[in-house]
């Protein structure tokens, strides 16, 4: 029998310990996606109550929004444990299996990026997930046997950010799908203050509106503004905060008022003037751009789609009048981040 790898399995305080202090520990400390919260709430106190394994659970979304926050405060509220995988490193099922089978009675498998996981290890996880056994082969040929091995009834929390590019027959063996969405300004300014509590910033609500207004809906983006902000106060303004400085910072990295930083910047000026503001395809963007088309659709287009600077047309992409009046708007910024 080919000898298995033992997994990789993450702590749920294996995070770095600042990541840790900014990260909600507990559905309590939770800001936002109220309609998400309240219905895994629910999910998570029914089966509590009845002493019965959660079921599992699907988590969509653009990235930083959170599904790795609730994928680990969902052990914490079962009090259970919990392992991290990724889809990537799933590259055979014989990389699953240590997870299976290490798996406790009520506890949680995260696998992060879930619609990476080859299809031979996604069909391996069809009978674990609902029947909670494994079917193991051993030797070749007319010597192969299968062992039909049972595992202790877990709960399977997979997050993606391309829900598009999952099977149906993955996507339906989960009990609940969640979609998380871009956050609104007001509970990305009630995300920064918190966050700035914890790590003894001085933070007023205008200061923190401005970060919120400049993070792009997406409390992860707000947590490294803020970081970056604090990093730049010590520097350059003798630990000074307030909207002037946190906006000069930003506009150091090259962050707009829309929170658009270079990258995005460079989207849609490639569009613009390269392609005469489109329509154009998603892979001559890139290949102009030189980077990698999954970067454009996961990272990039989804916050400009969501402000209307681009639309997907079946021809492709194209800028918005909305999209040309911004980059006509938008001031050389990033170079100096001098405050006097």
């Amino acid at each position: 029998m080919e000898s298995f790898r033992q997994p990789t399995v993450q702590a749920v305080d294996d995070a770095p310990q600042e990541d840790r202090a900014l990260r909600p520990q507990r559905f309590s400390e939770m800001v936002g996606q109220r309609a998400v919260f309240e219905r895994l709430s629910i999910a998570v106190d029914a089966s509590r109550k009845r002493s019965e394994t959660l079921g599992h659970i699907l988590l969509d979304g653009p990235p930083g929004l959170g599904k790795t926050t609730f994928a680990t405060c969902i052990p914490r509220e079962l009090g259970t444990t919990l392992q991290i995988a990724s889809g990537a490193s799933l590259a055979a099922p014989k990389d699953l299996l240590p997870y299976l089978t290490n798996a406790a009675e009520g506890s949680v498998l995260f696998i992060d990026e879930i619609h990476r996981l080859p299809i031979a290890v996604e069909e391996f996880l069809y009978p674990a997930m609902e029947d909670f056994r494994i079917d193991i082969t051993l030797g070749d040929g007319v010597s192969a046997r299968t062992i039909n091995m049972p595992l202790r009834p877990f709960t399977l929390v997979g997050a993606t950010t391309r829900p598009g590019l999952l099977s149906a027959p993955l996507r339906d063996r989960f009990v609940m799908r969640e979609h998380l969405d871009f956050y609104s300004q007001e509970d990305l300014a009630e995300i920064v203050r918190r966050s700035a509590a914890k790590l003894s910033m001085a933070m007023d609500d205008a200061t923190a509106d401005e970060i919120a207004q400049r993070s792009r809906g997406t409390p992860r983006l707000a947590n490294n503004r803020l970081r970056w902000i604090r990093d730049f106060s010590t520097s350059r303004a003798e630990s000074r905060i307030d909207v002037e400085i946190a906006r000069t910072a930003l506009e150091m990295q090259g962050i707009d008022e829309l929170g658009l930083d270079g990258f995005d910047r460079r989207y849609l000026e490639t569009i613009q003037r390269v392609f005469a503001g489109g329509p154009v395809g998603i892979e001559a963007i890139a290949h102009t751009m030189s980077s990698a088309t999954d970067t454009l659709e996961d990272d990039v287009e989804p916050f400009l789609l969501r402000c209307e600077l681009v639309v997907r047309t079946p021809r492709g992409r194209r800028l918005t009048p909305r999209g040309e009046e911004h980059l006509g708007a938008m001031p050389k910024i990033g170079q100096q981040g001098r405050l006097f």
